[in-house]
């Protein structure tokens, strides 16, 4: 007996999200509850599970189709699963044929090895681009799948420098394809947009379209914050059981600026403008679909560790797809590290309705003049971009020279000053 599988409830006032990815091909084996599609909502990605246990029926639905919630997506069939073989229907090539046919069989079998495992568009596309064996590589996304930073990791590592899948078959005589520059082939793709990243694009454009944007900077000398962790990363890390990180610190930076500053916590809301006794911290994670902002909620209420051991989470959540709706709810202001892509300056956008977001950029020596010397410290770009309309440039610069004083001087996060 077939049984239906439905789109399931996708969390609040959420009533459709965007077919990402069949994770299971008609005639498959299926366990119960085993992932067999990849949903896309404007803020998550989340994958549909199998209701019992047999084989993948019919897809009812295509990849990028809009589904509502309760919609017929697929059917699921009585039955042990054994996916038919189709070495019987493959058809032999005439001698003659199979000749003018071995470059190309050689070429595709980059292709073949790449979607002989189960891999997102993404992923799929970076595993031929570098021309590595998927089956090599360790997932460490949900049920052991691989993500794009398990993909980019394995190049970085040097265990991917071998001639591609493609060229190997020139030691059994077959010749590779010739490059597109000797042909002259100019390439193009085409990839639907997700709908995190349609959502992203139109959130960002409405922000600059409705908010008064200005960005003002400041400079941070970090080598308070990297003395302190690098004296106490290691009884922090036994006693806490996670890592002592930056993050900690401009945390908790924020939460004390925020509440010195109130209207950076603040948002407009039609005529009138929301005063918030709380600190829900955006935090940006990156995520294989891209950047997601889980909120950290009352930062101001949690110690060092609670703030590490919330992001540490976040991230793994992120990777392995499992963040939902509810962790991205909300959110009073936003924190962006560009620093850990080695970004030196940047004008983020503010992510509506909230007011105000803090940019953090790569630390790096500078030449510094202290008391009539020039030394050489190690220096922060700190960006605040903000909402004219509400933060006044005088709000602006005072939270930013608090977050200054309380990270040139963490001593100050102790008691509150």
């Amino acid at each position: 007996m077939a049984i239906e599988v439905t789109v399931p409830a996708l969390g609040e006032s959420i009533t459709e999200a965007t077919l990402g990815e069949w994770l299971k091909q008609p005639g498959d084996a299926v366990a119960a509850d085993e992932p067999i599609a990849s949903l896309e909502t404007d803020k998550v990605a989340l994958e549909v599970p199998a209701p019992q246990a047999g084989v993948m029926g019919e897809h009812k639905v295509a990849v990028g189709d809009t589904v509502e919630v309760g919609a017929v997506i697929a059917m699921i069939e009585a039955g042990s699963g054994a996916a038919p073989s189709k070495a019987a229907e493959t058809p032999v090539d005439p001698p003659e044929k199979a000749a003018s046919v071995t470059a190309a069989k050689a070429a595709d079998k980059q292709d073949e090895v790449a979607t002989s495992i189960t891999l997102s568009p993404s992923v799929r596309r970076l595993v031929l681009e570098h021309g590595v064996d998927p089956s090599q590589i360790s997932g460490t996304g949900k049920d052991g799948r691989l993500t794009k930073a398990d993909v980019e990791q394995y190049v970085k590592s040097g265990a991917a420098q071998q001639p591609p899948l493609a060229e190997k078959g020139a030691a059994t005589g077959a010749q590779p394809p010739a490059a597109s520059a000797a042909t002259g082939n100019r390439n193009e793709e085409r990839v639907r947009m997700t709908r995190l990243r349609q959502t992203v694009a139109r959130r960002l454009k409405e922000a600059q379209d409705t908010a008064a944007l200005l960005t003002t900077f400041n400079d941070v000398d970090m080598t308070a914050v990297i003395e302190t962790r690098s004296k106490y990363k290691e009884l922090f890390a036994k006693k806490h059981g996670v890592k002592l990180g930056f993050m900690g610190f401009f945390v908790k930076a924020a939460c004390m600026a925020l509440k010195d500053v109130p209207s950076v916590n603040a948002q407009i809301d039609g005529e009138e403008i929301v005063y918030h006794d709380y600190a829900d911290i955006s935090v940006a994670v990156s995520a294989p679909n891209g950047l997601v902002v889980p909120v950290i909620r009352n930062a101001e209420a949690m110690s060092f560790a609670d703030v590490e051991n919330t992001i540490g989470d976040f991230g793994k959540r992120a990777k392995d797809g499992s963040l939902t709706m509810a962790d991205m709810k909300g959110g009073t202001f936003t924190i962006s590290n560009g620093g850990v892509f080695g970004s030196l300056m940047s004008t983020p956008i503010i992510n509506p309705p909230q007011s105000a977001v803090l940019g953090l950029h790569r630390i790096e020596d500078r030449a510094v003049v202290i008391d009539g010397e020039i030394v050489v410290r190690p220096m922060m770009y700190l960006a605040l971009s903000y909402d004219h309309r509400l933060i006044d440039g005088r709000e602006a610069v005072t939270f930013l020279v608090r977050m200054k004083e309380a990270i040139e001087d963490p001593a100050r996060l102790l008691i509150d000053l």
